[in-house]
């Protein structure tokens, strides 16, 4: 037999049982994943499930998980990725989907732009596969060339740089792999694009490396195909069929917008790109362009929390690292540090450099749930300084995360920030969703909207929108959000009553009654178990311990209630994490909290949780 069509007929075979959680989830079971292996190990178990002709939803639902998030990947996208493989003859990992048809040619080109490499770029489609040359040439500091040819054999050989050819081929047949193309990005007409590395990691071992970086890049500025959308590039490939096109529908586009208003108080029209990172990067490179435009040849700051979310840590030492005259400055806001006054200082600081303040933090803070003193963050973000040559200091423009209190008007004309340049946005895959997707979205208040339309040009540049079918969910779920919002916080301070009742020794870290009256009302909290050892290591190592047992205990007492996962704001259940070593991700180790955090949702019963919690306190001689 062929070997396409015997490798498309085991693809069929497993169509037929995708299990429901492969297509709906954001967040998969922590407890089978491996994330030195992500992806490789689901692979090898699905290759294994494929030899004993075992496709029930049952067995596939049990694989490793592929990746923690479905924004970094997830078993379609794997799936996909492998097929893909097998028709082109290369390793699986040189396969990479993205759902944004330009980030897979930008991760290229930002490789290349740090090793100061031309990239090549080739291609036999109607016009330029890039959005805006100019402005990636200029802002980004890419450089290229972009040339049609009406097939790959036209593509001359190259003695540096990287050599892309873009087409538009079908997804049932193998690419032209010619001896002069790096890497070939074939663009789906609906669904985003697939990059296939033709070289041979034997023979070039920068295939290993530019795996890796496609890899970072599709991990921190976009995300993969989504799993809708690769279940259906999965169906053309292997049943010859065309999936039907995604549509916004109805007024769900509006209905988005109103919500997004309404909860951040702004008149802007916001912005919905295809996760929150992905507005986050946007957000970040549209501040830094209005900074290289409004100030030129001016240093760039870019300020916020060290032990902040590790997406969020990693992105801006990324664009650092790649926009000249651009620093870092760490903004303090835990271990006895306050965020104003670390601000404070820092702004004193940049404003002596006469640089340009870019500020981010989140409101509340992750894992502390930590809100500043309001009316003195304003002033602090509004106050006049000077420069050393005692010129007036550039004012920061003010980047907030409120994915924790994503109701919260930070927007409004009225409220104590409408001076400050703000842009706040939040990840569609918490509240506003319910955990559906992935999507997030961002808004400004007046005085900001001159950057929200650069934050806009970045964002299409980089072909980051929401997904139809992404738009489409949080037009179901933003309308409720409000609402869930309350119960799950209501849940949350009962849950916390009872900690408080049973172990008045626990520190626990949320807001107060003060904070609530100013709408601040999260249904996440952090929990720091009461610890025993002589010295401060093993204080720590201990606690670590119980923290970790602490989690398993409860999903394994209640497995359908509680997850290890490391979100929050979905619609039933409870959420257990320790941020150290999921959220904070690349954080600097000294800032990582290893904490316990709980996070409830609207839906759950509080009773049991109660009881259990109780029991493990008790089974660990921490009460009697």
């Amino acid at each position: 037999m062929d070997t396409n069509k015997q490798l498309f007929e085991t693809i069929g075979k497993l169509l037929d049982h995708i299990p429901k959680s492969w297509v709906e989830l954001t967040t998969h079971r922590l407890d089978i994943y491996d994330e030195k292996m992500a992806k490789s190990d689901f692979l090898n178990h699905f290759q294994d499930l494929l030899l004993s002709g075992s496709y029930s939803r049952e067995a596939l639902d049990s694989l490793p998980t592929a990746y923690d998030y479905i924004r970094l990947g997830h078993q379609l996208s794997s799936v996909l990725e492998w097929a893909l493989a097998k028709l082109n003859h290369v390793p699986s990992d040189q396969v990479i989907t993205f759902a944004s048809n330009t980030m897979p040619i930008l991760a290229i080109l930002r490789r290349d732009a740090l090793a100061q490499n031309p990239t090549y770029i080739y291609h036999d489609l109607d016009s330029s596969p890039l959005l805006d040359e100019q402005r990636l040439r200029s802002i980004y500091g890419y450089q290229f060339d972009v040339k049609q040819v009406t097939s790959a054999s036209e593509i001359p050989e190259h003695q540096c740089g990287t050599t892309l050819f873009v087409t538009q081929s079908s997804y049932q047949t193998p690419l032209t792999n010619h001896i002069n193309i790096d890497a070939t990005i074939n663009r789906h007409p609906q669904f985003g694009a697939t990059m296939v590395i033709h070289k041979s990691p034997v023979l070039d071992p920068q295939v290993t490396e530019i795996v890796k970086d496609v890899q970072h890049v599709r991990r921190r500025e976009t995300i993969a195909m989504t799993p809708p959308n690769a279940l259906k590039v999965l169906k053309e490939m292997v049943r010859d069929v065309t999936s039907d096109i995604d549509l916004i529908q109805g007024d769900n586009s509006q209905i988005v917008h109103q919500c997004i208003q309404d909860n951040t108080g702004s008149s802007i029209a916001p912005l919905v790109a295809s996760s929150g990172l992905a507005i986050q990067y946007a957000i970040m490179m549209g501040l830094v362009e209005n900074a290289i435009i409004k100030h030129p040849n001016k240093p760039i700051a870019l300020i916020l929390p060290p032990n902040c979310y590790g997406g969020t840590n990693d992105q801006a030492r990324r664009i650092a690292n790649l926009i000249p005259n651009t620093d870092i400055f760490d903004l303090l806001v835990d271990g006895g540090h306050d965020l104003v006054t670390s601000l404070d200082a820092v702004l004193t600081q940049v404003a002596r450099n006469n640089s340009v303040p870019i500020v981010l933090a989140e409101i509340p803070t992750n894992p502390r749930v930590e809100v500043p003193d309001m009316s003195e963050l304003a002033r602090v973000l509004s106050q006049p300084r000077k420069t050393t040559g005692n010129e007036d200091a550039v004012k920061p423009a003010f980047m907030v995360d409120q994915t924790f209190c994503p109701n919260v008007k930070l927007l409004g004309q009225d409220n104590l920030l409408a001076n400050v340049k703000v842009i706040s946005y939040s990840s569609g895959s918490k509240f506003p969703s319910g955990g559906r997707c992935v999507a997030g979205y961002c808004a400004a208040n007046n005085v900001a909207s001159e950057i929200q339309n650069l934050v806009s040009k970045h964002l299409s540049l980089s072909d980051n929108g929401a997904e139809p079918h992404q738009i489409n969910t949080l037009a179901e779920n933003m309308p409720s959000m409000p609402e869930r919002i309350k119960m799950a916080y209501q849940n949350t301070v009962e849950f916390i009553d009872h900690i408080k009742r049973v172990l008045p020794d626990s520190k626990i870290n949320f807001v107060s009654e003060a904070l609530t009256l100013q709408g601040f009302t999260p249904s996440v909290f952090s929990l720091d178990l009461p610890t025993v050892g002589d010295t401060k290591e093993q204080r720590e190592e201990y606690k670590r311990h119980l923290n970790e047992k602490l989690i398993s205990f409860m999903i394994n007492r209640h497995p359908d209630v509680c997850k290890h996962c490391v979100s929050y704001g979905q619609l039933k259940g409870s959420y257990w994490t320790v941020p150290a070593t999921s959220t904070q991700g690349t954080t600097k180790e000294n800032d990582k909290d290893y904490i316990v955090r709980v996070a409830m949702a609207p839906d759950i019963d509080l009773v049991k949780l109660s009881e259990s919690l109780t029991e493990f306190f008790q089974s660990e001689g921490i009460i009697s």
